[in-house]
């Protein structure tokens, strides 16, 4: 997840593969770029020009258990609260062995 959220934003935050690598959530605000904004700037000549923004949330991942506590439980809930979009990862590997089970 956070190797995305680097991508994305980036950015150089630790993408380690252990559990709560992540505990503190990252964020960064990302432009978006739009060709019509650009357009009407252009055209308009506007004394302050404000582009469109996506602020990314780089939140710990959920473990087992997480809804009796475990991991960061109820901190995990409060960070995902905010959020307007979730991108949810999964590792292929782990997918293809719990096919196989």
């Amino acid at each position: 997840k956070s190797t995305l959220f680097n991508i994305l934003t980036n950015s150089q935050v630790a993408a380690e593969n252990f559990p709560f690598c992540t505990i503190d959530p990252n964020e960064s605000r990302v432009p978006v770029p739009d060709k019509r904004f650009d357009f009407l700037c252009e055209y308009f000549k506007p004394l302050s020009k404000v582009p469109a923004f996506l602020n990314v949330v780089d939140i710990a991942g959920l473990v087992k258990g997480a809804n009796e506590g475990q991991g960061l439980g109820n901190a995990f809930l409060s960070h995902i609260r905010a959020c307007d979009a979730i991108f949810h990862l999964c590792q292929q590997h782990d997918i293809i062995e719990s096919t196989k089970s």
